[in-house]
């Protein structure tokens, strides 16, 4: 059994945590910036109401055994606020979130020893701040190594596909060549559906292939079929299904811009290869949000 603490239960820390109470086995202490009334995920298998400790002042954090973090990438700051408390015996962080820089953002707080990166696939959306849909399956790939198997282990004999991986550098890149196509529905302020239109295909298959060769410059081993097998994913998927990117804007939130657009440009420019389609796509989001109509 352990103690684990979830920060951030939006989509993703929805279903992480109805994961974990699954087993049975686990104590689980949800950190979020409101309160909470409850939690309740709609799974594949069912609704799922979470049995947990609520807290949403982290003077109130209690020392646990595992810290997940599942915010987004633009609020590290406001998630490591809860971290001198839940670490008071030295717990490891998992950081479940977009893009290639999980170490990176948690660096300044977080020894880099005890920070995992973990990319995690599962179509989910939040309905309301009590409530979760979960599309489809949970998949959680974490590097192979001491603390990736104890954070795979947590998850044994759940719904979920939680294992390790030789080669994290490639995964974390394909998942970013997944979610940087994204941006084009927060662009044009539409589900997945539209990438089954033939022009915005066609711009989603320039924006991949920059991040392929980005991605190749940085050592990370992508076939020259991932941008058509990012689009296929698209077209394949539910054509209301909202990315999170998406998601953010329609609520006029921060958007992960930079974790997945961004790092594709800034990365590319220090290897010299050019990135005009992420750059277009960066450009214009932002110019949409300053200047909204």
């Amino acid at each position: 059994m352990a103690k684990i603490a979830i920060v951030g239960v939006g989509a993703i820390g929805g279903v992480v945590a109805a994961l974990l109470q699954s087993a049975g086995r686990h104590e689980i202490v949800l950190c979020t910036r409101r309160p909470l009334a409850e939690l309740v995920v709609a799974t594949p298998e069912g609704d799922a109401r979470v049995e947990a400790t609520f807290v949403s002042n982290e003077a109130d954090a209690p020392s646990v055994d595992w810290v997940i973090v599942t915010t987004k990438a633009y609020d590290v700051a406001s998630a490591a606020k809860w971290l001198e408390r839940l670490r008071a015996s030295g717990a490891p962080v998992a950081v479940l979130q977009n893009g290639v820089e999980h170490r990176e953002r948690f660096a300044p707080y977080v020894p880099l020893e005890s920070i995992l990166p973990v990319i995690v696939d599962c179509p989910a959306e939040r309905r309301a701040p009590e409530r979760v849909v979960q599309r489809g399956g949970m998949s959680l790939k974490a590097p192979a190594s001491d603390l990736g198997a104890a954070f795979s282990a947590l998850f044994d004999g759940m719904a979920a596909d939680a294992a390790v991986v030789p080669d994290f550098l490639t995964v974390a890149w394909r998942k970013l060549c997944h979610n940087a196509a994204g941006v084009l529905s927060a662009l044009l302020m539409q589900p997945s559906g539209v990438m089954r239109d033939e022009a915005i295909g066609e711009v989603s298959l320039q924006i991949v292939k920059e991040c392929v060769a980005v991605g190749r410059a940085e050592g990370a081993k992508l076939d020259d079929t991932v941008p058509e097998d990012v689009l296929n994913v698209y077209r394949a998927s539910p054509a209301d299904s909202i990315n999170s990117l998406y998601a953010d804007r329609l609520a006029a939130r921060p958007m992960e811009i930079d974790a997945r657009n961004g790092v594709i440009v800034r990365m590319g420019r220090k290897h010299g290869i050019p990135t005009p389609t992420n750059s277009m796509a960066i450009a214009l989001l932002e110019s949409m949000v300053r200047n909204p109509q």
